[in-house]
């Protein structure tokens, strides 16, 4: 088509729009003799509705108690009435981008025009002459895209495009008011620097919301909308320079339409471009939280709840202008924060992490590590989740260690064993055989060239109370070949243990001595549902969404009744010996019922302790993260003091305490149920006879604490 058809053609469009305006006078093209109605049906010219996707808005995260912990956004954006931008502001975007907004329809004849003619000359669209209600269609299509092929498309340099955006631009004109469709404009405009929308842009550039916009401070902006990449004020001084040049030319056009006085512009234009670059709030680097942040991003990209693909996931979260309110309390966070700091320094090479959990609810109060969150190598940062698994942004974890062994102890209270029921164990252990201990596939996987020996207590004639408190781990292999290995490994797994890294649990026979690599959130867990009567709840962050149209959905805790209530008080009596009679009595308890177990792997390769009271448990771990089978807590300085070993009640275990002291400090106390002597107390069914025995030694030589109780003489010892 040549020049002459062109023109016509676009008078044509102009006819069919309606947007003729008086006192314009289109110019003649000469005698060509188009006929307008035929050119409108040649490019089949009507309105046509355009499909508006709910513009990309910031997700904010809230607190337990309302205050903002964390921001997540594809585009940073902040949507605002048209009442909440500064007057001003409409009036640089209006006077700069297309003056007669009010006057025109959806397209301004003469503008496109004089556009029109310039690009005939260039041989292609070298200059747009777009309305704003077409520079808001143009906006809409490229954020609708979802492929690099629909935003080409979007932005191609086409009079099909064109042609395209004008059809929209049509009915976007008849849906709404000019009003609205310069606030839409507004809001969803890019100005540069990663700000989408005039709010936005105005907090990012100038540190002010939209309504407190100064003339010199409208028109940047305004100016800015032309080419933002171009003008960037983030880049450098050469985008600056250009910004402010730009900025001076909005003032120029403003006063030229008596907008402004020119002695406004000319004072506006004395004062400096005043980019104050406010950083972009959002992300997990930038939040006080880190660990947690880290924990609800992955929890909403991983779990079908909020989206069926993790497509529908992500945008859910990036584009939705969510406010998620979750589980985390500052007072609580703020103890494991301070308990950490006091034991570990970031500078250390071991790491610390602790994660407390609400028994009954599952909700995650803290998680909290020694080193910062980031991908900064030279600040010690560390860029997965320290406290969490993978699928919530963690790494591998570190062997859980006599940790585990509680979970021996619950399942050989479940099976009637009796508190004070015992055994003598030996100071080493092997496998009678390779069929001793079978895998819950059947399989037999006991290891006859294997023996376990003792790190921590003293073999000989130990109980359940006993063994446990002192966590001799040649009495918990004993036990478990008598409970049988599968069984073990359902009670973990009811109480929710899974492996860090997300493979299927190792079940071999040290099972119980905790060979497994696990995070603290799963530990921690584990141990709230004995401080709950065995009510297990899965670990949960976030309460409440409200999505960017007011709508809120509410999330209740997912429980489940995993261990018979008088079992889970049973261990917990048990459990609350280790911190005045056992492994953590030199540590000593917390002023209130509280129950926990240590863990110490092979040669310290890491160390733990898990604890819990009926309002709060916790777990901390203790590992080298550049790999504990080669970097083990054997002679080391670790906070400021010397180790020749660490094990759980080292590090650990004060760690635990000093955060639950302060954690637990304005919430009343809340007692264990009392045991059911009749059915825990006394001697059980298996017994052969009761003996006095002489109680085994401690690690100082001397009796045990709590050994002076008689001891049953099982079968087959």
């Amino acid at each position: 088509m040549n020049a002459t058809g062109k023109v016509l053609r676009l008078i044509a469009m102009g006819a069919a729009a309606g947007v003729l305006v008086a006192g314009i006078a289109l110019p003649a093209v000469g005698g060509a003799g188009v006929g307008v109605v035929s050119a409108v049906e040649d490019v089949d010219l009507k309105p046509r509705d355009l499909t508006e996707p709910p513009l990309a808005q910031v997700s904010v995260v809230q607190d337990v108690k309302g205050h903002e912990i964390a921001r997540f956004y594809e585009q940073y954006r902040e949507v605002v009435p048209l009442d909440q931008i500064a007057d001003i502001m409409k009036t640089a975007i209006i006077s700069i981008e297309d003056y007669r907004f009010y006057q025109h329809g959806p397209i301004d004849i003469e503008g496109t025009i004089r556009a029109l003619a310039k690009n005939l000359q260039s041989g292609g669209v070298a200059q747009g002459g777009s309305s704003i209600t077409q520079q808001y269609v143009k906006q809409v299509l490229l954020n609708a895209a979802t492929t690099e092929q629909e935003k080409n498309e979007a932005l191609a340099p086409s009079y099909a495009r064109k042609l395209n955006e004008l059809r929209y631009a049509m009915g976007v004109e008849e849906k709404y008011s000019k009003d609205q469709i310069l606030e839409k404009y507004l809001n969803i405009a890019y100005f540069g620097a990663g700000a989408y929308g005039v709010e936005a842009a105005a907090k990012r550039f100038f540190g002010v919301s939209a309504k407190d916009l100064t003339l010199p401070q409208a028109a940047t902006l305004a100016g800015a909308v032309q080419d933002p990449n171009a003008t960037d004020p983030n880049l450098g001084k050469t985008s600056r320079d250009r910004l402010l040049k730009r900025r001076n030319v909005v003032l120029d056009r403003m006063a030229e339409l008596n907008k402004i006085t020119k002695d406004q512009a000319a004072q506006a234009k004395k004062t400096r471009l005043g980019y104050k670059g406010t950083p972009l709030p959002g992300g997990c680097e930038s939040s006080k939280y880190p660990y947690f942040c880290v924990y609800v991003r992955n929890e909403i990209l991983s779990n079908p709840d909020f989206g069926k693909t993790a497509k529908q996931r992500l945008a859910f979260l990036n584009r939705g202008g969510l406010t998620i309110k979750t589980t985390i309390d500052p007072s609580m966070q703020a103890a494991a924060d301070k308990a950490i700091r006091k034991w570990v320094h970031p500078t250390d090479n071991p790491v610390a992490a602790e994660a407390l959990v609400q028994p009954g609810t599952g909700a995650i109060k803290a998680m909290a590590a020694s080193r910062p969150y980031g991908t900064h190598k030279t600040r010690n940062e560390v860029s997965y989740n320290l406290v969490a698994d993978v699928a919530h942004g963690g790494g591998i974890g570190f062997q859980a260690g006599s940790t585990f062994k509680t979970f021996t102890l619950l399942t050989a209270l479940k099976q009637g064993m009796k508190i004070n029921d015992g055994f003598s164990a030996g100071a080493g252990y092997t496998a009678p055989g390779y069929s001793t201990f079978k895998n819950c596939a059947g399989q037999p996987i006991g290891d006859p060239s294997h023996t376990v020996t003792n790190d921590e207590g003293s073999p000989g004639w130990l109980t359940l109370q006993t063994g446990t408190w002192h966590s001799v781990n040649t009495f918990f292999m004993m036990l478990e070949q008598r409970v049988g290995l599968c069984d073990v490994v359902k009670t973990a797994k009811s109480l929710g243990i899974h492996r860090a890294d997300g493979n299927p649990l190792k079940e071999f026979e040290t099972f119980t001595l905790g060979i497994n690599e696990m995070d603290p959130v799963t530990v921690a867990t584990a141990y709230a549902a004995i401080g709950a009567r065995g009510k297990y709840c899965a670990p949960m962050a976030i309460t409440q969404i409200t999505d960017s149209t007011g709508k809120t959905t509410n999330y209740s805790p997912k429980c489940r009744q995993a261990i018979d209530p008088e079992v889970a008080d049973a261990a917990a009596h048990i459990l609350s010996g280790v911190l005045t009679k056992g492994t953590m009595a030199a540590v000593g308890g917390i002023g209130r019922d509280a129950a926990g177990k240590t863990g110490t792997n092979d040669d310290s390769s890491s160390a733990w302790f898990a604890g819990f009271t009926p309002d709060l448990a916790g777990a901390v771990s203790l590992g080298d993260p550049r790999g504990t089978s080669k970097y083990k807590l054997n002679n080391v300085t670790i906070g400021g003091r010397y180790y020749g070993s660490v094990f759980g009640a080292s590090i650990p275990g004060p760690i635990w305490k000093d955060t639950m002291l302060r954690a637990l400090r304005n919430v009343p106390p809340t007692d264990f149920t009392p045991v059911d002597s009749a059915r825990f107390g006394g001697c059980g069914d298996s017994c052969r006879s009761l003996v006095s025995v002489t109680p085994p030694t401690g690690d100082d030589g001397g009796p045990m604490p709590g050994d002076n109780v008689p001891v049953e003489v099982l079968p087959n010892d």
